[in-house]
């Protein structure tokens, strides 16, 4: 497992560099987007991995490497909107910013370690595609739970979903890269 949490951690490197990089051109503009906006961002990313995966012929020339880093971050600012709110301006700095995304992915990565030590690494044996149609199952589940307004009766809240998401995500980076 500690390959793992290496591997993990510099697939979240990768991702944790592109938000910085986006936070100094951007800024925090990102911190207006309610939840919904951003998973239907997220979902966008899904939908267009799965389609990469399933037809021949790609008229860009890219891989669902950049889309499932979307995914991380996207997820990760979801995260932080769910513990701060939706801010009318933007009103973070860079390293306000990094610091949030750095504690939303400690939290992230010691759930993946605990379930990975309960599942024994499952996902070492599972195809991208499989991560693929679990991440659009959870966005499925995140849609149905904010039309319910956020009340659900027995289901985890929208925050595991966001978390299993990222860790899906890094998990089939970490596979493509094997490949």
């Amino acid at each position: 497992m500690k390959n793992t949490s290496q591997k993990y951690d510099k697939v979240i490197g990768t991702c944790r560099e592109l938000f910085i990089k986006k936070m100094t051109d951007y800024g925090s503009a990102w911190r207006i987007l309610r939840l919904p906006s951003l998973t239907d961002q997220i979902f966008i990313k899904a939908q267009r991995i799965r389609s990469l995966q399933e037809n021949e012929v790609r008229k860009i020339d890219e891989d669902e490497t950049g889309e499932f880093i979307g995914i991380i971050n996207y997820c990760i600012m979801a995260l932080i909107q769910i513990d701060n709110g939706i801010a009318d301006q933007p009103d973070l700095n860079v390293q306000q910013a990094t610091d949030f995304y750095d504690k939303k992915v400690a939290l992230t990565k010691q759930l993946m370690e605990d379930k990975n030590h309960d599942y024994g690494e499952a996902w070492r044996e599972m195809r991208v595609s499989s991560l693929t149609d679990l991440i659009l199952q959870k966005l499925l589940r995140v849609k149905q739970i904010e039309d319910n307004k956020g009340k659900t009766l027995v289901s985890e809240g929208i925050d595991a979903n966001y978390q299993d998401m990222i860790n899906y995500s890094v998990f089939a980076l970490i596979l493509m890269e094997k490949n």
